[in-house]
């Protein structure tokens, strides 16, 4: 697909600047009130946190070189525009822990920290992943290793962190490594609050005249399949194809950019979906 016009539009410019309030929320909780009282976050920026308080140095540096492997690796397979939002995230991210790093900590009570820092830092990496960003590589991939498996990208993270907070009992103990892990749930209950479910599937209906493209397009970037069904147009009695698929989430923002990027105007429907009985969700295999 041909790209209509620059990537940089007013909706994408907004998107940055909710990432960037997103950015501030995450780097604030995170250096004034989780840090200080020995806990950590999950993914590639609790490695971070480990490393840093085993080898010392930058906090900040840490997370942009732990994560630039994986910026490199979604822009190959994901698409530009995610990797343009994660990348701009994780930047200001870093240079923000550094920022709030040399200032004094906002809560010295382990039980406070654990439930508050929870709440604010799920309410900053929602706003991050409304908006289609990611803080943490190990959500690329997350969405990579989803397209080969029948796991969702919220359950492929919990495995992740699973190995990342049973770490963390032997550099802080194993009473921090459970607040640590009590606050990552609080945290994942709000990222599920404010971006209206981080896993939960989406049913998408898109009625378009360009549905071999997009068909492709999904499921070369996301993995999904997608069935056609035909239609026509009430008014001008015009044939129309009615795609159907189901989507986690986290997608659907990989979904927009699609959709911005395709030659045709498209008409989308996106619906929760309570369960789902089958395979449909998977992908399909190589």
């Amino acid at each position: 697909m041909e790209e209509k016009q620059s990537i940089f539009t007013y909706r994408f410019l907004l998107s940055l600047l909710f990432i960037t309030v997103g950015a501030v929320i995450a780097a604030a909780t995170l250096e004034l009130i989780l840090i200080p009282n020995l806990m950590i976050d999950g993914g590639v920026n609790g490695i971070s946190i480990i490393l840093n308080r085993l080898f010392g140095g930058s906090l900040g540096l840490t997370v942009l070189l732990l994560n630039l492997p994986f910026i490199i690796l979604g822009y190959h397979l994901i698409g530009k525009k995610f990797v343009i939002k994660a990348g701009y995230g994780m930047l200001i991210f870093s240079v923000l822990l550094e920022v709030f790093g040399k200032l004094e900590p906002l809560i010295d009570d382990t039980l406070l920290a654990t439930v508050y820092g929870g709440i604010a830092l799920g309410i900053g990496v929602g706003i991050i992943i409304k908006e289609g960003g990611s803080l943490d590589g190990t959500e690329t991939v997350a969405i990579l290793i989803s397209r080969k498996e029948s796991l969702s990208v919220g359950q492929v993270v919990f495995i992740f962190n699973i190995f990342i907070y049973g770490s963390a009992i032997f550099v802080f103990g194993p009473e921090r490594a459970l607040y640590s892990l009590l606050t990552y749930f609080v945290t994942y209950k709000v990222i599920d609050f404010v971006s209206d479910g981080l896993n939960s599937a989406k049913a998408i209906f898109i009625i378009t005249d360009d549905d071999k493209e997009i068909s492709n397009e999904i499921h070369k970037r996301l993995g999904r399949t997608v069935t056609a069904i035909s239609g026509e147009g009430f008014i001008s009695k015009d044939g129309k194809k009615i795609l159907y698929t189901v989507i986690t989430r986290f997608e659907v923002s990989i979904l927009k950019d699609i959709l911005d990027e395709s030659n045709s105007s498209s008409f989308v429907t996106v619906m929760d979906v309570s369960e789902i009985i089958g395979t449909h969700i998977k992908k399909l295999p190589d």
